[in-house]
Order: C-alpha cells, then sequence, then structure tokens
C-alpha cells in the first residue's frame, strides 16, 4: 500500500453524498489534499484529513490548462509526493495523472478496497 493518499474533491463528494467519508480513513488512515480541493468541497473535512499546499506552483498552473484547480493542485501535490496514490475520478484527470506515471485509483477503488 502506497505510504501517501492524495484525494480529489469527487472523492470527498461521492463518498459524503453515500454517508460514507469514513471509509477513506479506515481504508487509509491519514489522506492528503490541498486547499483548492478543500475550497471546491466546500465543508470542513475531518482532521483525519490534512491539508497541504503545492510547493510547485508552475507545474500546478501549467495542469491547470488542461484540468480544473482542484484536479491540478492535486495532480502536483502527488508529484512532490514519492509512493503516491492519488484518489481522481475525472477521466481526463486520471489519463494525465497516468501519463506522469502516478499511481491512480478512483471512489469506486477505494469501495472495493474497503469491502476486501
Amino acid at each position: 500500500m502506497p505510504k501517501i493518499i492524495i484525494a480529489d474533491t469527487s472523492c470527498f463528494i461521492i463518498l459524503t453524498n453515500i454517508n460514507k467519508l469514513d471509509l477513506l480513513h479506515q481504508t487509509y488512515g491519514q489522506i492528503l489534499t490541498t486547499p483548492e480541493v478543500a475550497d471546491e468541497y466546500g465543508i470542513i473535512l475531518p482532521e483525519w484529513v490534512q491539508i497541504i499546499s503545492v510547493s510547485d506552483k508552475n507545474k500546478q498552473q501549467h495542469l491547470e490548462l488542461q484540468l480544473d484547480k482542484g484536479e491540478s493542485s492535486a495532480i502536483a501535490l502527488a508529484l512532490e509526493n514519492t509512493d503516491a496514490n492519488i484518489i481522481l475520478d475525472d477521466y481526463k484527470a486520471r489519463k494525465i495523472a497516468m501519463q506522469l506515471k502516478l499511481d491512480v485509483t478512483g471512489t469506486i477503488g477505494v469501495i472495493i478496497k474497503a469491502k476486501t
């Protein structure tokens, strides 16, 4: 299991909507995200979600030419952390993250992992 799990907004929203946000914590423990994702989510995140700003804002801005701020910041944060797994649901974001050689899963993957 990767040491670092980075979540995008869609994962938080979907799991909140089905009243299962705690699956993230139960499955992975500590979760990282960015201030941009936290802003998009719009609800105070639990204490087990650590909010970290991206160091390389140039990489994030480059990604924003193709993706929204939340996805761009999450991918940029994953690029800054070795052994990271990023949770993305948007097809285009997933495709870009995989091209950048990141380990990617989606919210359905989180649910399946929690089930097993």
